[in-house]
């Protein structure tokens, strides 16, 4: 029995059995003997004595030798001298005529006895041995047929047992008549024992030369013959079809075939299955017993009685001979009566029928029971499999009635389910693409359908934006579709930096990115840093198209925000509400004034658990439209091109001692430092931003209310 191997997705998948063929046509063929030999050894039993000549025992008290007229002579012995009068349930003379041990032979006259009976028998054991010959022959011929047949699908599922490569005609072959093995090779095996019925019908009717007693053996070796013939080929046709559907179709058919009937016959019932199974068990062994019990009987007129007297009917009929009349001995002799050696053989059929039963029932039960049981168990275990989230499981269709129907509409309704939550992923995926799912598990949202207007919530997230400088001027260069390309490939180079850094952006504003971090600073430090290298790559990938590189800026603020759900009943929309996201914008701005590409606020910076893995400097403080507090910023210079980088680097501790000097309003000592950086470092712009705000206070005085603070009124 093939042993069944599960994988790590409970999956059912069967090691590759061997297929069967020579195997099938042995068994059923030592089934067909089984039932044909013994009813053939009983039958020569049974007629035996008509058959043979058997003289009376001398020794006999009691010997009556019957002959039929025409057949063999039937020799009965029969003892009754020592049996006690009062046992014997006959009265009268009927006593006398038992106690006297009166002869049998007038009780039971007998006919002609001179009949030579060795031609008869001579006859009959040629005509049955040379049917056994023909049909020895023709089952030799149909072996060789069968194997011819079987052949490749043995080659093929040998070959598919050691993983070896299978030949397209091969396959082609196998696929096209694996589902038709049980009716040809049942077709395969029916012509010898048809042929040999055909046989024995000639025989009968065209070359009869038996006398009465051999007719009527031949004739009833042809039915039992018939009986066991269909028995034989039903089962194999049933074993055949059975392994064909639980054991060979997924190894030679594929998944997508399999989730459908395959069968192109019209669909069958399981009640058909059922009657057939049925028929099988019970009503084709009873036929055997009812032969057997024909067999077993043997009529009044076989013992040649011309006259039956009151004595016969004593001894045949008992206590209801008064129901008959010497008028009525023509009905009488149409009676059959059983003697020992009739019960013998009505016994043995009788076990012979109850034996074939027994077998049958266990055998076709067992098959009955798998092919429906099996099915079935596979759909409810897929069905569970399928309940658990596994969509790609299916049913194979293996029978062609209702089971089969069953399977394929599970097929059917599972692949619908599993296309429908496909499809259902794929809009939940376009909406993510709309409304982050960070926004939603902020939310306490499992999806998309659970929003309602006014949801919201209030947490401390590190807020980036990001812009293209100039944009607008670039733009003004590009059609409408360009700028829609143009557009999609730089924030194709973003997007994916944000979210790999644990990020989500929640709004494009044209070159626009407004990006959320809730987890720790450093991420949206590190995506700000990544976009920059990025930038570098996109430059790159343009300027083979001719375009010129492009520059960008970004913001980076942490604070408290308010995240939820704004708009009316026909059209919402997810956003950010907060001081600090204004701030981040108001940042993002300020890196084209101080000519930095990475500015973040002190609030960012304190956050950092290690700020000393960046490189950054000190570069401000603002008080931006809006925005009542002054604001300490500062400039990531990791996010610079590398030359750039290394010169602020280089000029830091300059810069940051000139920026003291600004801040207490020594401009004259301040001045030349500041002048000495934009020397040293043409990319350094906060430096000569600096170096005109102390030219224009040495020209132009320093206002009263001047705290060293800078007031930036524009956005």
């Amino acid at each position: 029995m093939e042993r069944e191997l599960y994988d790590t997705g409970k999956k059912r998948r069967k090691r590759v059995p061997k297929y069967y063929g020579f195997r099938l046509y042995l068994i059923s063929t030592m089934l067909y003997f089984f039932l044909v030999m013994p009813i053939v050894g009983i039958l020569f039993a049974k007629y035996s004595p008509e058959l043979f000549d058997i003289s009376p025992d001398n020794n006999s008290i009691v010997t009556d030798t019957i002959a039929t007229g025409n057949g063999p002579n039937f020799t009965i012995q029969q003892t009754i001298q020592d049996l006690p009068e009062q046992n014997l349930p006959i009265a009268g003379d009927s006593i006398k005529f038992l106690t006297d041990s009166v002869s049998v032979s007038e009780l039971f006259p007998s006919g002609q006895n001179d009949i030579n009976t060795n031609a008869g028998r001579q006859v009959s054991e040629n005509k049955i041995q040379d049917t056994l010959d023909v049909l020895v022959k023709l089952l030799l011929i149909g072996f060789i047929a069968g194997l011819a047949f079987n052949i490749p699908f043995k080659i093929y599922f040998k070959k598919k047992r050691k993983n070896k490569v299978i030949s397209p005609k091969l396959f082609k072959f196998c696929k096209k008549y694996l589902i038709k093995t049980p009716l040809y090779n049942s077709l395969i095996l029916l012509i010898p024992y048809a042929a040999t019925l055909g046989y024995m019908l000639y025989i009968l009717f065209f070359n009869n030369n038996f006398d009465e007693i051999t007719n009527r053996l031949y004739i009833q070796f042809l039915f039992i013959s018939i009986l066991a013939t269909i028995l034989t080929i039903v089962f194999l046709y049933y074993w055949q079809r059975h392994r064909v559907q639980l054991k060979y179709l997924e190894h030679v058919y594929t998944n997508e075939e399999l989730k459908r009937r395959i069968y192109k016959v019209n669909v069958g019932k399981i009640k058909n299955r059922l009657w057939v199974s049925s028929g099988m068990t019970t009503l084709l062994p009873l036929i055997i017993v009812v032969f057997y019990l024909f067999l077993s009987s043997t009529s009044i007129k076989d013992l040649g009685i011309s006259t039956m007297s009151d004595p016969h009917k004593e001894v045949l009929f008992g206590k209801y001979r008064g129901y008959f009349t010497n008028s009525h001995i023509e009905e009488l002799t149409a009676f059959f009566y059983v003697n020992a050696f009739d019960s013998m053989l009505m016994f043995v059929g009788i076990f012979t029928g109850i034996f074939t039963s027994l077998v049958y029932i266990l055998i076709f039960i067992r098959w009955t029971t798998k092919d429906v049981v099996g099915p079935v168990k596979e759909l409810l275990n897929n069905m569970e499999l399928t309940g658990q989230g596994e969509l790609d499981q299916f049913s194979i269709v293996r029978t062609n009635d209702e089971i089969g129907e069953l399977a394929q509409g599970f097929n059917e309704m599972s692949q619908k389910i599993k296309d429908y939550i496909l499809s259902i992923s794929r809009i939940n995926q376009a909406n993510s693409r709309f409304v982050p799912r960070q926004f939603l598990d902020y939310l306490g949202k499992d999806s998309i359908a659970d929003i309602n207007l006014g949801d919201q919530i209030q947490k401390e997230m590190t807020i980036l934006f990001s812009d293209i400088r100039s944009f607008t001027s670039i733009s003004e260069n590009m059609t409408p579709k360009e700028n829609f390309n143009f557009l999609n490939n730089y924030l194709g180079y973003m997007e994916p930096v944000i979210r790999i850094n644990k990020g989500f952006i929640d709004k494009f504003m044209g070159d626009s990115i407004m990006a959320l971090f809730s987890e720790n600073v450093e991420n949206a430090i590190n995506s700000a840093i990544e976009m920059r290298i990025k930038l570098t790559e996109f430059n790159q990938v343009m300027s083979q198209f001719g375009r010129d590189p492009i520059d960008s800026g970004i913001g980076i603020h942490t604070g408290n925000l308010m995240l939820g759900i704004v708009g009316g009943e026909g059209r919402m929309d997810g956003t950010v509400i907060s001081d600090a996201v204004n701030l981040a914008s108001r940042l993002e701005g300020l890196t084209k004034m101080y000519g930095s590409s990475i500015i973040i606020s002190e609030d960012t910076l304190i956050k950092l658990n290690d700020p000393s893995q960046y490189n950054y400097r000190f570069i401000d403080i603002v008080k931006v439209k809006g925005k009542r507090e002054a604001v300490y910023i500062f400039e990531i210079l990791d996010g610079e091109p590398q030359r750039c980088k290394e010169l602020k680097i280089e000029t830091k501790t300059e810069f940051s001692k000139a920026l003291q000097l600004y801040k207490n309003k020594e401009f004259k000592t301040a001045m030349p430092i500041f002048k000495d950086i934009a020397h040293v470092n043409e990319f350094d712009q906060a430096a000569k931003l600096y170096l005109d705000r102390c030219s224009a206070f040495i020209q132009n005085g320093v206002p009263d209310n001047w705290d060293g603070i800078e007031v930036i009124e524009n956005k």
